[in-house]
Order: C-alpha cells, then sequence, then structure tokens
C-alpha cells in the first residue's frame, strides 16, 4: 500500500472553506478508487495557521493513476475542487507518496 500525502497551504482566513471541501470530496475519492485515510486542519496550539495535510491510501501505483484519470472526469469533484479555487482559500498544494511503518499503527 502507499499513501498519497498531500500538503496544502491555505488562506487562515478561510479554513472553512478548505473543511467543506475536505468533507465533500471523501465520497467521490472512494468512488474513484482511493481510501481516505484523513484531512488534517491546522490547530492553534502548535504550527502554522495556515497548513493542512490529506492523506488518502491506494494499494498501488497503478492504481493511484487509474485514481486519476477517473477523479479529474467526475462531475462532483470537479465541482468540488472549483468552489475550492473560487473560494481563494488554497494558495498552493505539494503532493507525494509515503509508506506506513509497518507495525506502527494500532
Amino acid at each position: 500500500m502507499i499513501t498519497l500525502f498531500i500538503r496544502y497551504t491555505l488562506d487562515p482566513a478561510k479554513l472553512r472553506d478548505f473543511e467543506a471541501y475536505a468533507k465533500a470530496l471523501a465520497t467521490p475519492i472512494e468512488r474513484c478508487g482511493g481510501k481516505p485515510a484523513g484531512y488534517y486542519l491546522p490547530t492553534k496550539l502548535a504550527g502554522p495557521m495556515n497548513a493542512a495535510v490529506g492523506l488518502i491510501d491506494f494499494p498501488s501505483l497503478a492504481a493511484y493513476e487509474k485514481y486519476r484519470e477517473k477523479l479529474g472526469a467526475d462531475p462532483e469533484a470537479t465541482e468540488i475542487t472549483r468552489r475550492l479555487e473560487a473560494s481563494g482559500a488554497l494558495l498552493n498544494e505539494e503532493r507525494s507518496f509515503v509508506n506506513c511503518v509497518p507495525e506502527s499503527r494500532r
């Protein structure tokens, strides 16, 4: 299994717009072949107030490639993304892959 790690840089005044995006996108992600592992918003406790993270699991890189094709053609996902972009909440998005250390998750 591989996990897509998405780091978002956000307008801190528009975190609720990003939260709505993250909640709405879960269904299209699953429909297109991904398994949401979670989206995380910043807190006032520590760290930057403009960084969020999204994690999506895939059984393989090939499955991720199929997912990207499906998600790009999914009308609901396209509309959800359009709304986020129109809100001005999203400033930057970086994608990478990570692997979970076996037996580190409980």
